[in-house]
């Protein structure tokens, strides 16, 4: 099985060799791939919708893991059982219904050793709420497919300590780590917010103050961000 780049990443984030849980699983290629890899033992592949459930059955059945991968129609986590799952893999959603899933399956989660998120919004606000609900963000990584960026983050339950505003919207540990890819994406924002602030400029007037403070403090942000990319340690 050969994963894209965006799955791969998230697949070498899970650590816990027992039972995955994947949520919004599509085609089921993360539990495929790590089962045939030797990474886990059993996997539970979940979606919401019939269609990719099919496809998810299908490919199990080409790879012949019937016995190792089971296939459940679920909502978010809905039909995982407490203490079934020591990872659960919730990649590809925007952050608002990760979040949703996380509080709507907070019970069963308890038992869960890992949490493997790629959230494609709202990443800020993930990464708040986890920090709030005593979850522990423990890696981050960031990966750039057919000009989309990609981050994710390995999360286990503990306490973590509050981040900076700036921290909770690029990533600690890709800040910490000096990760190229976030470098790639903050250039690619700063020419964004700066062609936004320019048309701002020249079209001012009072409708426009309020827009123009938000881009100016997103351009503070995202130059800080930088500064910390490129900071060389004493």
């Amino acid at each position: 099985m050969q994963l894209s780049k965006r799955l791969s990443a998230v697949a070498s984030m899970v650590k816990e060799k027992g039972c995955l849980a994947d949520v919004g699983t599509d085609h089921g290629y993360i539990p495929i791939f790590l089962m045939e890899q030797g990474n886990i033992d059993h996997a539970v592949a979940m979606d919401i919708n019939e269609g990719p459930l099919k496809r998810a059955k299908a490919h199990i059945a080409e790879h012949m893991l019937e016995e190792k991968i089971e296939t459940r129609l679920s909502d978010g986590v809905a039909q995982l059982k407490v203490g079934e799952a020591d990872s659960v893999v919730i990649a590809g959603m925007g952050g608002l219904l990760t979040i949703e899933i996380l509080k709507r399956g907070a019970d069963v989660l308890k038992e869960v050793k890992e949490l493997i998120l790629q959230p494609q919004s709202e990443i800020a606000l993930v990464r708040r709420f986890l920090q709030e609900q005593e979850y522990q963000i423990t890696d981050e990584n960031m990966v750039e497919e057919d000009g989309k960026y990609y981050p994710m983050m390995r999360v286990i339950h503990g306490q973590m300590e509050p981040w900076t505003q700036t921290e909770y919207l690029y990533g600690k540990y890709l800040l910490q780590k000096k990760e190229p890819c976030l470098f790639s994406f903050l250039e690619r924002e700063e020419q964004i917010y700066e062609s936004v602030e320019k048309k701002l400029e020249e079209n001012e007037n009072p409708n426009t103050k309020k827009r123009r403070e938000e881009i100016t403090e997103k351009l503070e942000r995202i130059r800080e961000a930088k500064r910390i990319l490129i900071s060389v340690e004493a």
